[in-house]
Order: C-alpha cells, then sequence, then structure tokens
C-alpha cells in the first residue's frame, strides 16, 4: 500500500497523551494515527447504514417466525 504524508495541527496536550500512549504500548504514532482514521471513517459509514436501515420497513416478529416455520427454518 503507497503511503502518503499527512500534515495537520493538534492541540499539544492532545500529541503528548498521544505521544505517551504509544510510547507505554510501544507503538508507533503514526501507526495509532492511522487506526484511529480508520476507526473513525468505518463509525460514520456505520452511522449512514443506520440511516438507511430505520428507513426500511419492519415486520412484527410473530410474522417472521410464521415464515420461518413455513420454510422449515424452525
Amino acid at each position: 500500500m503507497a503511503s502518503a504524508q499527512l500534515a495537520t495541527r493538534i492541540d499539544d496536550r492532545v500529541k503528548k497523551t498521544v505521544e505517551i500512549v504509544c510510547k507505554s504500548r510501544g507503538m508507533k504514532m503514526s501507526r495509532f494515527i492511522e487506526d484511529a482514521l480508520l476507526d473513525k471513517l468505518e463509525e460514520l459509514e456505520d452511522i449512514e447504514d443506520l440511516k438507511h436501515l430505520r428507513k426500511e420497513p419492519s415486520r412484527p416478529l410473530s410474522e417472521i417466525l410464521k415464515d420461518l416455520k413455513a420454510h422449515g427454518k424452525i
């Protein structure tokens, strides 16, 4: 995978805390930040999925159970 450099300004206290956490866990700061960014992207994607799921029609549990029984699945 190709790498790219990212430059940003963050609060000095946040940077120092990340440095302490990385050092105590034997992690490289770049890996920590990349993992954090990926986690946030996945979280945002999950939120978008939930918005779409809420718009989908739902069925009562009794109807679902009836269908499962009719198809021999329970």
